[in-house]
């Protein structure tokens, strides 16, 4: 019987990566970069603003580019958990990352990883405007934002230039 990270690389991806993240926060900066870079390596990346086709769902289309990435980069920002479009990206992510075994990559864009992890600070004041949606929902997302932030990934403050 093959393993589920077996099953991740026999699959045939239309993306290799799909970036998650707030465009309020990052898409003229530090994301435009990112896809940049991926791109000049010949890494085949799904932004929304790019790959998304005029006329269909977006929901719909969102959820299917997950299923079809081989792996993702969450860009955790101060205003990522404010986003309802960006929780549910985060819970078909880390859904797809436990059943399917593809690969999820945090970056912590500007916020500290306990932040995410313990939703306190600005991941938790922008959590807080969703007090007033179903709570079931928001204990999904708030499962979904531990478990991102308990991957390794990549504190962008520590880095060099940022």
């Amino acid at each position: 019987m093959a393993s589920s990270s077996s099953h991740a690389h026999n699959k045939n991806y239309v993306y290799d990566v799909f970036l998650s993240f707030s465009g309020e926060d990052t898409r003229k900066t530090f994301l435009d970069h990112l896809y940049d870079a991926l791109d000049r390596h010949g890494i085949c990346t799904f932004k929304d603003d790019e790959k998304l086709q005029k006329g269909k769902e977006i929901n719909d289309e969102l959820l299917q580019s997950i299923h079809d990435s081989r792996c993702y980069i969450i860009v955790f920002s101060k205003r990522y958990a404010s986003s309802s479009w960006c929780l549910n990206e985060l819970l078909k992510i880390m859904e797809c990352h436990k059943t399917n075994g593809q690969t999820a990559f945090p970056v912590f864009y500007d916020v500290d990883p306990s932040e995410v992890r313990k939703q306190i600070g600005a991941v938790g004041n922008a959590l807080a405007i969703h007090r007033n949606r179903n709570e079931s929902e928001v204990r999904r997302w708030r499962e979904a934002l531990k478990e991102a932030a308990n991957l390794s990934g990549w504190d962008v403050r520590k880095t060099a230039n940022g």
